[in-house]
């Protein structure tokens, strides 16, 4: 793919182990969370780019309907989840340009805010995409009824003007995406 052709961001039929792997490998833990011991929704939209030169799946990105409480008030946000870039690729404008297709289809819903988790190393990559860290711990749903703190970052960026997070506690009243 060349440097200087911005990339054509797809919605994809399906994103599923294959579709994974032709971006990450077939490897146990191609996201690094594995550690986590969560259970993780799959997402319900997905966009990904091509290779130009074979077809080849080399980003993608997805996104689901989150229901929230922060501070005692009931939300939903858009949960962003699944970013990935081959790594061959990287560096190269991949996943802004999915997760910014991903954003405005959630502006175009009407959606205020979204909601993603990473490993820390990956902060520094969402702050230059907008993304703001949110400092307070966030609980989770996990099967069997059991509640557990997110272990991983948790940021957010606003899709209207004007839009702030609430303050208070954090509760995603689902599984994770």
């Amino acid at each position: 793919m060349a440097d200087h052709i911005a990339p054509t961001v797809v919605t994809l039929d399906r994103y599923g182990p294959p579709e994974q792997a032709e971006i990450l490998g077939d490897g146990p833990d191609p996201y690094g969370v594995a550690d986590t011991g969560l259970t993780w929704l799959p997402k319900e939209v997905h966009f990904g780019v091509r290779a130009v030169e074979d077809g080849r799946l080399v980003a993608h990105t997805g996104l689901l309907r989150l229901p929230l409480t922060v501070g005692g008030v009931d939300l939903e946000v858009m949960g962003v989840g699944g970013v990935a870039v081959a790594a061959e690729l990287r560096g190269r404008g991949l996943a802004r340009a999915v997760v910014g297709a991903a954003l405005n289809h959630a502006r175009a819903l009407g959606h205020r805010r979204a909601l993603l988790f990473c490993r820390p190393p990956l902060v520094p990559v969402y702050r230059r995409l907008g993304w703001r860290e949110l400092l307070a711990d966030v609980h989770v749903e996990q099967p069997e009824g059991r509640v557990a703190l997110m272990p991983l970052r948790t940021m957010w960026t606003p899709l209207a003007a004007g839009t702030e997070w609430p303050e208070g506690p954090v509760r995603l009243r689902s599984l994770p995406m």
